[in-house]
């Protein structure tokens, strides 16, 4: 496997400190034998290939996004420094090698990154690709069609708030290969995307086929590689009969008009179904030219708001709080 990054951020731990108000950095010091590693403590992309992919139809760059190597503007740990994307609206792909390739046999996988959101994100993802052993692999050369076989990590668009985790499964008897997702999580992703604080996002993988995601140390989803992934790994046991065909006095109607029922003889087809309740008056203080909704005062357009990319800015509207005593609006009983 190869190792693809595509999110921001640093990796730190807590040190004791001369000064009492203050936690210094120090690098991580991975133990055991791992396959891949990066702290990003030097201010250059050392080992880090940016890809120069091209698109189809022109000769333009296909990332033309610009990647960094520095530290948070917020909350900075001098020398605590992450992979930082810089361009607004871009795409961007950056790819490096793992030390040796990673074989699925009697150890666990477990890949661990941290993504901080800075400023929000409003359409985008900060997932990592684990690409597939190719020995004409090319980094350089590495865009969104390359083979992988484990793609991790959050991705939002609109309200719309994902952790994937997706893997290649090559079919033994077609030979065809099928993306396999895991289900949606139960759990609500929304605040690790907008309180602009550093997420540690884990994934395990295990040589039952077992998987676990977590977020913080905390899990939020896990399953089973052959049976909680859409579409499944192993066929159903059953499947629909592709000889059947149905009977020729079969009847689609669940339900039929009871033939031995009768209209009541009072029933007035004329009457309304609701009518008004008389007994019902309009407040004394109700307030008729008051509209229910009005802008939030407290909203402000966002400074890094795009009329292009965005559209026109709209305040937000709330409840009007002049009509909470009575009500606004056209009164109707």
């Amino acid at each position: 496997l190869f190792a693809q990054g595509i999110a921001d951020d640093s990796h730190f731990q807590d040190a004791e400190s001369s000064h009492p108000n203050r936690v210094d950095y120090k690098p991580p010091k991975p133990v055991g034998d791992v396959y891949f590693v990066a702290t990003f403590d030097t201010d250059d992309l050392e080992g880090w290939v940016k890809s120069k992919a091209r698109k189809d139809d022109t000769n333009d760059t296909r990332y033309d996004g610009i990647w960094a190597v520095e530290e948070s503007y917020q909350e900075k740990m001098p020398g605590n420094k992450g992979l930082v994307l810089k361009s607004h609206a871009k795409h961007h792909a950056i790819a490096a090698y793992f030390k040796k390739p990673f074989h699925f046999k009697n150890l666990p996988l477990i890949v661990q990154y941290e993504v901080h959101f800075q400023n929000e994100i409003k359409c985008g993802g900060a997932y990592l690709k684990l690409l597939s052993v190719d020995d004409q692999l090319d980094l350089e050369q590495f865009f969104d069609k390359t083979p992988y076989t484990i793609m991790f990590g959050p991705d939002k668009c609109g309200q719309d708030y994902k952790l994937h985790f997706i893997f290649r499964h090559r079919d033994p008897v077609t030979g065809a290969y099928e993306e396999k997702h895991a289900k949606k999580t139960d759990v609500d992703l929304q605040s690790y995307f907008i309180d602009k604080r550093p997420h540690l996002y884990t994934l395990i993988v295990r040589p039952d086929s077992s998987f676990e995601m977590l977020i913080d140390e905390n899990s939020v989803s896990k399953g089973n590689l052959l049976q909680d992934m859409s579409p499944p790994v192993n066929p159903p046991k059953e499947i629909d009969d592709p000889s059947h065909q149905k009977p020729e006095d079969w009847d689609d109607r669940l339900q039929i008009p009871d033939p031995e029922s009768v209209k009541p003889h009072d029933w007035d087809e004329d009457a309304p179904r609701f009518i008004q309740d008389s007994t019902v008056m309009k407040p004394d203080n109700w307030l008729d030219e008051e509209p229910e909704y009005v802008p939030d005062p407290e909203s402000k357009k966002p400074p890094d708001w795009d009329i292009v990319m965005d559209g026109e800015w709209q305040e937000p509207e709330i409840p009007n709080p002049l009509c909470k005593t009575a009500g606004c609006g056209t009164w109707k009983p």
